[in-house]
Formats: structure tokens, sequence, C-alpha cells
């Protein structure tokens, strides 16, 4: 492997996508730093599900141990019809997903694997130079008078400069727009209500404790909207994903804030459990309008690239916009691992030949999906349930097996391993 100790990265955005980033080109040699507009580091108060893809990953940069500490497992994923909820459809996960695919499929509080991440970029004792962290520093301006060290300039006056610029920086990419890529950013029509529930209250009500039976990921589908929920950090949180037509407020300002009983409003005459359950959020119940990006193969100008929802925003209908991300990274510095200054162009083009095709169809997929979730009672709806019954894993036409089956790297060293799983 050629040394890259003489390379020097900017990455702008400190969410999972930047962070992962900024870990594993840490770990190959490459001095990172990385610039968010936030005034702090951290991420919301939500739920996120790493599937084997992604789980495979976050294994392979050596965090074991940590996620360990901070996950809940979900022995299967469970399709359920709004009006009843009948199940339609079970797919196994638990001790399945280790056994079938070598790494787990499991959930976390946001903010616990974003932490478990920003330890592992600063700590001293880790492989390769510390991660660099500025916060509060929102770039507004590229000075690429020197094409070999473009700069982030931020909105108050610093200059970063390095080797290459990884723009890490969201589906509003401030990147993205500094070097000219096309618009590709499309609403999709929906929002998504996100919300954590006490696990306490949903354990205390008759009507809603069977939640805690078994660990379980859960989609309820319906006519124009669908509901997802599981529990995180051991049984803390029910977390809430709650997707319905997007009101012209939302889809104006993006994000609002909004109510418990507004929650539960979305879903007239579902199956009671779905008002019983979203009855009991909280006041931190929030609306967020659903974009997404078309399908874009330029993810590349010279020594700056894209990654993450920056170029392949989508939507959540495949639970993979983080995971996705996630594998971004690592080919991003299995690339720039292999090469010195001189060969950093080359690498990154490389990194988007390997990524753009894979995630544009997950893209696809997760946009297809729309309407598989929320087909009206009748035909179609009926096919799907048929479908889901007799075992189909995956929806669209992305099957599980080919999203989850082993790993976007190439390096021996970190796809040639065997993670035990004791049962």
């Amino acid at each position: 492997m050629a040394p890259s100790q003489s390379i020097e990265a900017t990455v702008v955005g400190g969410g999972l996508g930047g962070l992962t980033a900024a870990l594993a080109l840490r770990q190959r040699g490459v001095r990172v730093t990385v610039l968010e507009q936030a005034p702090s580091l951290g991420e919301v108060g939500a739920g996120i599900q790493t599937a084997p893809n992604a789980s495979r990953l976050l294994l392979g940069l050596g965090l074991r141990r940590q996620l360990e500490a901070i996950h809940t497992e979900p022995l299967d994923q469970v399709r359920r019809r709004w009006k009843d909820g009948a199940v339609v459809g079970l797919t196994s996960l638990g001790q399945h997903c280790k056994d079938t695919y070598n790494a787990p499929y499991w959930h976390y509080h946001r903010a616990d694997l974003h932490r478990v991440l920003l330890d592992a970029c600063t700590d001293p004792q880790g492989a390769g130079p510390a991660v660099e962290l500025h916060t509060d520093s929102r770039v507004d301006r590229l000075d690429r008078t020197d094409p070999r060290r473009p700069v982030a300039c931020t909105d108050d006056g610093r200059r970063f400069a390095a080797d290459l610029l990884l723009g890490a920086d969201g589906i509003r990419s401030q990147v993205r727009e500094l070097i000219g890529a096309e618009d590709t950013l499309e609403f999709s029509g929906e929002m998504a209500y996100r919300a954590l529930i006490p696990g306490d209250a949903i354990a205390a009500d008759p009507a809603t404790r069977w939640l805690f039976d078994r660990f379980q990921s859960t989609i309820w589908y319906g006519p124009d909207r669908h509901l997802v929920h599981y529990l995180i950090r051991g049984g803390e949180y029910l977390n809430i994903v709650a997707i319905v037509p997007c009101s012209e407020e939302v889809a104006e300002k993006w994000t609002v804030r909004s109510s418990p009983s507004e929650l539960a409003a979305a879903y007239p005459g579902w199956d009671d459990r779905v008002p019983a359950m979203l009855s009991k959020a909280k006041d931190d119940v929030a609306a967020f309008a659903l974009y997404y990006r078309r399908r874009d193969p330029v993810w590349q100008d010279g020594r700056v690239a894209l990654l993450g929802d920056a170029c392949h925003a989508m939507l959540p209908y495949q639970a993979q916009g983080a995971s996705q991300a996630m594998e971004d990274a690592a080919v991003l510095a299995e690339e720039l691992g292999r090469v010195t200054v001189d060969g950093i162009e080359e690498a990154l083009r490389r990194y988007v030949d390997r990524r753009a095709k894979h995630a544009g169809m997950v893209q696809e997929a997760s946009l297809r999906n729309k309407d598989f979730y929320h087909y009206p009672d009748g035909p179609l709806q009926e096919q799907r349930d048929a479908k889901l019954r007799r075992g189909f894993t995956g929806e669209s036409d992305v099957s599980y097996e080919w999203l989850w089956s082993g790993t976007p790297l190439h390096d021996p060293d970190r796809t040639d391993f065997s993670y035990q799983f004791p049962r």
C-alpha cells in the first residue's frame, strides 16, 4: 500500500457520513480537518438503523466494543396492514443476519452512534493522526486558485487549505453549490414526523405493552402514508418515523415543530394501537419535508468530491441513507490510502466510479418504494401483500440479499475477516 501520511483532507460536514469518512481516512494515515457549521457537534434525537452492509464497515473500523454498548437488536422486521394490524410480511433479523451476512442489523439513538464516531476520530491513542474538528465553521466560498490545494473559506474569514476537499454537508450541500454541480433536488410531496416516545409510557399501557414482547422493526402500510417504529437504547425510547402527505407550511419551511395530537390525528381510521402509541409522544415532535436528489454520477470536480446526501440523497424507504454514506466513506478511504498526493484526482475518480452506480440503484429503489408502501386498498395492495407473505425480502427490485451481502471494499485485510457472534 502506498503511504498516504502526507495527504491532508478537509471534510465539510460533521454528521454521520462526514465523521465516518474522517475516521476511515485517519486510519489510512490521512490528516483530516472537519468543518461543521453548527455551534456544537451532535445529532438530532432520533433513531437510526444500520443494516449488515453498514454494520460490517463500522465493525471494520474497530468499533465493535463501542457499538455493542449502545445498540438495540431487533429480532424481526414486521410489515403490518393499516386497518387491522394484520401481519403481511416477516423478515428474520437478529441472529439470522449475523449467521447469513456475518454482520448485525442494529438500532441506535443517532446521538449515541455519532458520539462513538466522534470519540474514535479524536482519540489520541487511535490509529493515524487524530482528526481536527472546528465547529461554528460555515463554509461560504472555495478558493481553488491552486487546483492542487483547494481552500475552504468560512464566513468569518478563516481559510482551510488541504490536498482535497470533501463535501459531506448534507442534502442542501453548500460544497455542491460552490463547485457548480447540477441542481438535482426534488420534492417528494411527503413529510416525516419524527418523535421519541418514552418506553416506560409504552410499557405501562396494556394497549401498547405488546411492543416489548419482542423487539422488532415494524412498518405499517396504508393508503398515502406509512409508519415505522422500533425501540432504541434497550427500550428507553420507541423511535417513530411517520410518513404522510406534506402540508404547505412544512413544504415551505422544510422543518416545523409539531405535537403529539397532530401526529396521532395524521392516521385516521387506522388500527387503534396506532393512535394509542402515537399519542404518548412528548412535545419534541418535529415534521420534516422529504426531498431527494435525482440520480447523478457527477460527484467530483478536480480535488473536490461529494459524499452521502450531498450527492445521492434518498427517501427513507430503504433505511439506507446513512448506510450508503458510510459505504462512500469506506471506499473513499481505501482509494486515497493507496496513493500519494500526486494520485489524488485519480483516486477520487475511482471512488466515484465504484460508488455512483450502486448508490444510484438504492436511490431509485427508495423512490419506487414510495408507491409500494402507499397503495390504496385494491389489486396492487393485494398483490404486494401476497408477495410479502411468500417471503419476499426487500421491496421494489432491490433485495436484502443484494443490499446486505458483501462489502464495497477490495482490501483483503478488511474483507477476509470473520466476526464471531455467540448465540
